[in-house]
């Protein structure tokens, strides 16, 4: 079975959820993030699931203290990887970093066939955190521009999916 790990990223609200969802009517995968085991931790200590820009600043500086301290976000994404490539049913795993360091890392640490892919929606403002801010500060292999209306998203994004990824 030919397997495709795909670093996603963009802004929040970029629609990267949307595309995952629509990739696994067509595809079987899996969808993982590096924030995770720190949303989980956060969980623990009060942090309630809300997804204001208070929030996001609060997650964001959790994670960078978890990569500096353990590479915690790192080593969950690798075992999560390791999943994916002994199990015989996903075609496609889905890895969610935002911080261009951490995507340079994981990147080297998989044998699998990767790609880096940006999903970009015009007129995102500021999140007032670096992780959701410096998204775009990356070479990405593929960039998908989100600005259709939902109904025909699907068709589009699936037109560029298959043009980038040979499963």
């Amino acid at each position: 079975m030919r397997k495709i790990v795909i670093v996603i990223n963009g802004k929040g609200k970029a629609g990267k959820d949307t595309i995952c969802d629509i990739v696994s009517r067509h595809f079987t995968s899996v969808n993982v993030s590096s924030i995770t085991p720190i949303k989980e931790i956060a969980r623990q200590h009060g942090w309630n699931g809300e997804k204001n820009n208070n929030a996001r600043r609060f997650l964001s500086n959790l994670k960078m203290a978890f990569s500096e301290y353990n590479d915690l976000p790192t080593q969950y994404l690798l075992a999560k990887y390791s999943e994916f490539i002994a199990d015989q049913v996903h075609e496609v795993m889905f890895v969610h970093i935002r911080e261009a360091a951490e995507i340079d890392r994981f990147s080297g640490m998989v044998s699998t066939p990767l790609v880096t892919l940006f999903i970009d929606r015009p007129g995102l403002g500021r999140f007032d955190n670096e992780s959701d801010d410096d998204a775009g500060n990356y070479t990405y292999d593929y960039v998908y521009v989100n600005n259709k209306p939902l109904e025909s998203l699907e068709n589009d994004f699936m037109c560029f999916f298959n043009s980038i990824v040979d499963l």
